[in-house]
């Protein structure tokens, strides 16, 4: 089998890659309930102050703070009681001198009004209350938009939705959002020895269950795309080029597992004109790209390496995602080597500060993901890390 002349670097392909790739511009509207995951469009600006009145923080009595200076412990200032209200109540009542309304959490604060004190730090006799500390002015007050402006960009285009986001957002009063389409992603699997349903017989004359559909499907979802499978196709010339051309019509990125490197039938290269064809990532070397196309390893890990390499930052150009992965410090348990040369993708699980390398090695030992949550990346200048050093964890 003919093998590559030259790997281009990792950080030249994904860079070539990533130059390529253009943001899609369709955008949709949508309900709250249904954009979580999705990428914002366009800036949202507050059309209201939040809170859009000045508020209670607490559970307490709205004074004047003027009128608590005097108090202690040995000698309580007297306040009068002139109303109570509760949640989403609001006091007609001026609190005027010696004058003090009981309210609750979020209740607007009564004309005059410029503190709060707790319920529990007063004692109670009918419409008395014994003050015991003085409070400050402001104190135990939220003060109108001192939580957003009206006016002001609460979230960036960009911004991948939470659900915090949409929670502020539902706060504020917006109930639709304008979000990018999503990604379509055409998935291809390739291989004379895959079969879809369990096979005794066939596994026994060395046919292979195929997983790498479901597992790529999944990932597009969870990386701001939508997946149009267009099955597992043989290892035939002509099925495999129809197969991608179609995808290229229909599809914002291809993704073809199988075929990508020299072998007698690995014919999947030969329809893409490729910008990289062989990449110094271990595992999954025979990555290429071009056309919006990659053209991946067959093995499940070595898949699941060049998803998270490449494709996942694919998929952020294509969405406009403000996309960076969650990144954790942690101390190595093991050493880790590696090759000059190699830009390792090392699958790890992280606990508690502490990274630990799974030992089970391989691109097709797919066990060997299930036991991580993330991977740590070994440069092409670097022989690998000792033990006990720290490193960056990618999480999944």
């Amino acid at each position: 089998m003919r093998e590559f002349k030259q790997l281009t670097p990792y950080r030249k392909a994904l860079e070539m890659m990533l130059n390529d790739i253009e943001e899609i511009e369709e955008t949709k509207e949508l309900p709250l309930d249904d954009a979580l995951g999705r990428v914002l469009a366009e800036d949202v600006i507050s059309p209201i102050d939040l809170p859009p009145f000045d508020r209670s923080a607490v559970d307490g009595y709205a004074v004047r703070a003027e009128d608590t200076f005097q108090a202690r412990e040995y000698s309580p200032v007297e306040l009068e009681v002139i109303d109570e209200i509760t949640a989403g109540m609001e006091s007609k009542k001026e609190v005027t001198n010696g004058k003090v309304v009981k309210l609750m959490t979020g209740n607007k604060m009564p004309k005059s009004a410029n503190a709060v004190i707790e319920q529990e730090k007063v004692k109670k006799e009918r419409n008395k209350i014994y003050v015991l500390r003085p409070v400050a002015p402001g104190q135990n007050v939220a003060f109108k938009g001192e939580d957003v402006k009206k006016g002001e960009v609460v979230l960036k285009k960009g911004q991948i939705l939470r659900p915090q986001d949409l929670g502020l957002l539902k706060g504020i009063g917006i109930k639709r959002i304008t979000v990018k389409r999503k990604p379509k992603v055409g998935i291809i699997v390739t291989g004379d020895e895959l079969i879809e349903e369990p096979d005794e017989e066939a596994l026994n004359r060395g046919k292979i269950l195929e997983s790498n559909s479901v597992m790529l499907k999944s990932l597009v979802r969870q990386y701001f795309g939508e997946p149009v499978f267009y099955g597992v196709i043989p290892d035939d010339e002509e099925l495999i080029g129809r197969a991608i051309e179609k995808a290229k019509r229909k599809c914002d990125l291809v993704l073809i597992t199988g075929g990508s490197a020299f072998g007698e039938k690995d014919y999947a290269h030969k329809f893409v004109k490729l910008l990289f064809h062989g990449c110094s990532n271990k595992p999954g070397r025979p990555i290429g790209y071009g056309e919006r196309i990659f053209v991946m390893s067959g093995y499940p890990v070595a898949v699941f390496a060049q998803f998270h390499l490449y494709i996942k930052y694919a998929l952020a150009k294509l969405a406009g995602a403000n996309y960076k992965p969650m990144k954790v410090k942690a101390r190595l348990k093991e050493k880790v080597p590696s090759s000059l040369g190699r830009h390792e993708f090392v699958k790890v699980y992280y606990e508690d500060g502490k990274a630990y390398p799974i030992r089970k090695k391989g691109s097709g030992i797919i066990s060997a993901l299930v036991g991580s949550n993330g991977y740590i990346e070994v440069p092409e200048d670097s022989e690998g890390y000792k033990e006990g050093e720290e490193v960056w964890v990618t999480l999944y």
